[in-house]
C-alpha cells in the first residue's frame, strides 16, 4: 500500500503484513511529520455459489485454451508496463549507420560495375580496332606482293614454276616478312589430278609436295588451314583464321590471306600471328585491369573508413543523447515520488537542456503547489 505525508506529500511503500496491531506509526524524512498508518481489515471470504450440474461438465481443451486466451487479451495492462520496442540508440543506428551504409555500399558497387564496364568496353573495343587493321595490313601485303608477282613474270616469261623458289630474285619477291614472325607464299591451282602445290615458300621442304599431305603433322590445324588455303576457287580472294602449335607447343590463332595473281594460276598467300599485332592492346588490357583493381581497393578502403567513423560518431553521440534522457526520467520518477529536492545537472544548451529546464519548471511548481496545502491546512 502507498503512503502520503500530509505535510509534504513524500510518498512511500509500505507492507500491510508488517503492521503489529490495528496501526502503526514513523516519521516523514523529508519534514519529520508523525505518519500514522492503519492496518486494513481483512475481509472475509463469501462462500461461493454452488455450481449447478448442468455446469459441472467438463469443457473441451480446445474451448478452455481458448477461453484463456481471450481472458489475457481482455486483461487489463498494468500501469507504467513498457511494451518492447527499439530504443533511441537503435533507431539512431538503423537511420545513420545501417541505411546509410547501404546505401554507400550501393553507390560504391555501381560506380565499380560502371569502372569495370568502361575499362572492358575501352580495351574491347581497341582491340576489335587494332584486329581489323592488321588484318587490313595482312590484306594489303598479299595483295601488293601479288601485283609484284604478276610484274616479275610478266618480265620473266622463261622462268618456270619448278624453278620458282630457286630463282634469287623472284624467292625475293614471293616471299616476304609479314610482322615479326609471318611470311608470303606463292602455291598453284590444283591440278587435272586436284593436287595443290607450293612454289615458293619460307620452308624448302614443302616445295612441290602435295598440300593435303600436310594433314597428318598439322593434326587438328589441318582443317582451318585448308579451309582458307583452298578457298581461292573461282578467282575469289580468301581470308579467315587457323590455329597453329608452335614449337614450344603453345596454339596461338594465325590469320591468312590468299590473292589470286592477276592472269595466272598462282595464288599469294600471307599469314602471320595476329597477337603480334594485338600484344600491345593486351598489355594496355592488363594494365587497365590492374588499374581498376587498385581503385577498386581505394574505394573499399574509402568505404570502410567513412562506415568506421560514422559508427564511432553514432555510438558516441547516442550513448551521450540517452545518457542524458535516462538521467531526466530517473529524475523525473524521483519528483513523482516525492522527491522535490532531486538535482537536475544537465545544462546542455539543446532540446535536452530545454526538457531538463521544463522538468525543473515542473519541480518548482510542485513544491510551492504543496507549500500553499500546508498554509491552507
Amino acid at each position: 500500500m502507498i503512503v502520503i505525508c500530509e505535510e509534504c506529500g513524500k510518498k512511500y511503500q509500505i507492507d500491510p503484513s508488517k503492521i503489529k496491531g490495528k496501526a502503526a506509526r514513523f516519521k516523514c524524512k523529508a519534514c519529520n511529520h508523525v505518519i500514522t498508518v492503519s492496518k486494513p481489515e481483512e475481509k472475509p471470504l463469501k462462500p461461493a455459489p454452488p455450481i449447478p450440474e448442468t455446469e459441472k461438465k467438463e469443457e473441451p481443451p480446445k474451448k478452455k485454451e481458448r477461453k484463456k486466451r481471450e481472458k489475457k487479451e481482455k486483461a487489463p495492462k498494468k500501469p507504467g508496463a513498457k511494451s518492447k520496442v527499439i530504443g533511441l540508440r537503435g533507431k539512431m543506428i538503423i537511420l545513420f549507420l545501417l541505411i546509410p551504409i547501404i546505401v554507400i555500399a550501393g553507390a560504391g558497387a555501381l560506380y565499380l560495375g560502371q569502372l569495370n564496364s568502361l575499362t572492358s568496353l575501352i580495351t574491347n573495343e581497341s582491340s576489335k580496332v587494332v584486329t581489323m587493321m592488321a588484318e587490313d595490313a595482312i590484306r594489303s601485303t598479299s595483295r601488293a606482293v601479288a601485283k609484284e608477282c604478276n610484274l616479275y613474270l610478266i618480265s620473266h616469261p622463261e622462268l618456270r614454276k619448278t624453278a620458282f623458289d630457286q630463282a634469287p630474285g623472284f624467292r625475293k619477291v614471293a616471299v616476304q616478312k609479314v610482322g615479326k614472325k609471318g611470311y608470303t607464299a606463292l602455291y598453284e591451282l590444283p591440278d587435272s589430278n586436284g593436287v595443290w602445290r607450293t612454289w615458293a615458300h619460307a620452308n624448302p621442304k614443302i616445295i612441290g609436295i602435295d598440300m593435303s599431305k600436310l594433314k597428318k603433322p598439322l593434326g587438328r590445324n589441318f582443317p582451318g588451314f585448308w579451309r582458307v588455303y583452298s578457298g581461292v576457287k573461282g578467282g575469289k580472294e580468301s581470308k579467315g583464321y587457323y590455329t597453329w602449335k608452335d614449337k614450344d607447343g603453345s596454339v596461338r590463332d594465325k590469320f591468312m590471306v590468299c590473292t589470286p595473281v592477276e592472269g595466272t594460276r598462282y595464288i599469294v598467300a600471307a599469314t602471320t600471328y595476329l597477337d603480334e599485332f594485338t600484344m600491345p592492346i593486351k598489355d594496355v588490357e592488363a594494365r587497365a585491369k590492374k588499374q581498376a583493381v587498385e581503385t577498386r581497393n581505394i574505394i573499399f578502403a574509402i568505404l570502410a573508413g567513412t562506415i568506421i567513423l560514422i559508427g564511432i560518431i553514432v555510438s558516441l553521440y547516442g550513448h551521450s543523447l540517452t545518457g542524458r534522457i535516462k538521467s531526466l526520467t530517473n529524475t523525473a520518477d524521483r519528483i513523482s515520488l516525492g522527491e522535490l529536492d532531486a538535482e537536475i545537472e544537465i545544462k546542455s544548451k539543446d532540446e535536452i537542456g530545454d526538457l531538463a529546464e521544463a522538468i525543473a519548471r515542473m519541480q518548482d511548481s510542485i513544491r510551492l503547489s504543496i507549500e500553499r496545502l500546508r498554509r491552507r491546512r
